[in-house]
């Protein structure tokens, strides 16, 4: 999800709620303890420079039990970061302490907006010589209408 569009979507809900895709959701006292910029240079296995940028939220649970942040007050964080730090309408990244700080991507299920874990991957795999993954056809159900042969249908 981009910056853009979480500011849509705070324009229209009436409450911040954000839940681990597991279902688990992340207590209601949360606060937004940062909102910024990360930017990574790196340089990958197959050795091409590459340049990530990502709008930051990071996430605490505290034991502030009555807290709880309006949809208002996440878009004036939002806007005051923009303005101070000159954010871009980049792509999310949650930051949110379970086991460890994880890192999540965000996307918005119509009611809580869903932390969806992360995951590595090479990104050079074509120079690594690691075989692509070999892909399962797919299961097809033969009793639905769709996929049944009729009479005089062309299909037999």
């Amino acid at each position: 999800m981009k910056l853009s569009e979480i500011k849509d979507i705070l324009a229209q809900v009436e409450s911040v709620n954000f839940q681990l895709e597991s279902g688990e959701m992340v207590p209601a006292h949360f606060h937004v303890t940062e909102v910024g910029v990360i930017s990574k240079d790196f340089i990958d296995c197959g050795g091409t420079v590459r340049h990530e940028k990502v709008a930051n939220f990071q996430l605490w649970d505290a034991d502030d039990f009555e807290h709880r942040l309006k949809p208002g007050k996440l878009l004036n964080i939002i806007s005051l970061s923009e303005q101070v730090l000159g954010m871009e309408d980049s792509e999310i990244e949650v930051e949110y302490q379970a086991d460890t700080i994880g890192r999540y991507d965000l996307a918005f299920n119509g009611t809580n907006f869903i932390l969806i874990a992360k995951k590595t991957a090479c990104l050079a795999m074509d120079q690594c010589g690691i075989p692509e993954p070999v892909k399962q056809p797919g299961l097809v159900n033969l009793a639905t209408p769709a996929n049944s042969c009729t009479p005089g249908g062309g299909c037999c």
